[in-house]
């Protein structure tokens, strides 16, 4: 049909929240990508197309606090439960007879945890570069990860790291997001500015934080490790990016131990920004999971 692949921006009510959609595709199956940090639903343009292509209806939400969609004030609000609650308000307010859940970064922590108490049913899952919430945890006991973390711990500070992300028009986001890429080139000005608008509007750095705020002073990482780890039923498609500098590639190992039914393709010379900075070799492993074909190694994309 044509047009099906155009993106087109809505607001949907979900949850008590209003958020902000890009939206592309039609129908009953719904693919919904949910973004990290600090990104937007934009870290998704070049997905969107695709999955319309294949057939779904598309949702590429602002999180809650991000962009144009509503920033609740508590600390409290930004609570894993809650992103979990906005998931399942999603999926109801699309009608959608079946879901596809994509995550990236904060979007595919929230994923996993979805997919280990889906609130609503899955009938795929894609994660990508964010290891599962087990293996995160054991990761965190190894110096090599923990020093990898350091922002988690600066980003419980008061005050200061809003100040310093938002000086200058927030242009420690968009350096942040170019100096850990590997290839640049991805993240031209125009790229960048779309994610520094988006934090530099009032009150949303605040929001943004509180989801590392709510996990380790609000208690969310206590809440998870609490809740254990049932195995996850949902066939799972896991990408990464090796050359990220926050999460070490050690932390997806074992994954096949928490999800029955796994297909895992690592990209060298790809860094956590990995949907973005390697779109063609993304889109044809994408691709061929659910189409039913056999998924390429990215050296034969």
């Amino acid at each position: 049909m044509p047009g099906e692949t155009a993106i087109h921006h809505v607001f949907i009510e979900a949850n008590g929240l209003r958020f902000h959609v890009a939206e592309a595709g039609h129908g009953e199956r719904l693919a919904l990508l949910l973004h990290g940090f600090p990104e937007t639903w934009y870290s998704w343009r070049h997905q969107l197309p695709l999955l319309a292509r294949l057939g779904y209806r598309v949702w590429a939400p602002d999180l809650r606090g991000y962009g144009e969609t509503d920033r609740p004030p508590r600390l409290r609000d930004y609570a894993i439960e809650r992103l979990e609650e906005d998931v399942a308000g999603l999926i109801d307010a699309s009608g959608a007879r079946e879901t596809l859940l994509v995550g990236h970064d904060w979007g595919a922590a929230i994923a996993w945890m979805f997919a280990m108490r889906p609130l609503r049913p899955l009938a795929r899952l894609v994660i990508m570069n964010v290891p599962h919430p087990r293996a995160m945890q054991r990761s965190m006991r190894r110096w090599s990860q923990l020093r990898r973390s350091w922002y988690i711990f600066f980003f419980q500070l008061p005050w200061l790291p809003e100040a310093l992300l938002g000086a200058r028009g927030a242009a420690a986001i968009g350096g942040a997001i170019r100096r850990s890429a590997v290839d640049a080139s991805r993240f031209p000005d125009e790229v960048l500015a779309v994610y520094r608008e988006a934090a530099a509007r009032p009150g949303a750095l605040t929001a943004m934080l509180n989801y590392y705020r709510a996990l380790v002073r609000g208690g969310g990482a206590w809440r998870m490790r609490r809740l254990g780890a049932p195995v996850i039923e949902t066939p799972t498609l896991f990408l990464w990016g090796e050359e990220d500098v926050a999460l070490a590639t050690h932390t997806t190992h074992g994954t096949e131990a928490f999800v029955r039914d796994l297909t895992l393709r690592y990209l060298p010379g790809v860094s956590h920004w990995v949907q973005q900075e390697a779109p063609e070799t993304v889109n044809a492993m994408l691709e061929a999971w659910l189409t039913g074909a056999e998924v390429p190694e990215a050296d034969a994309v």
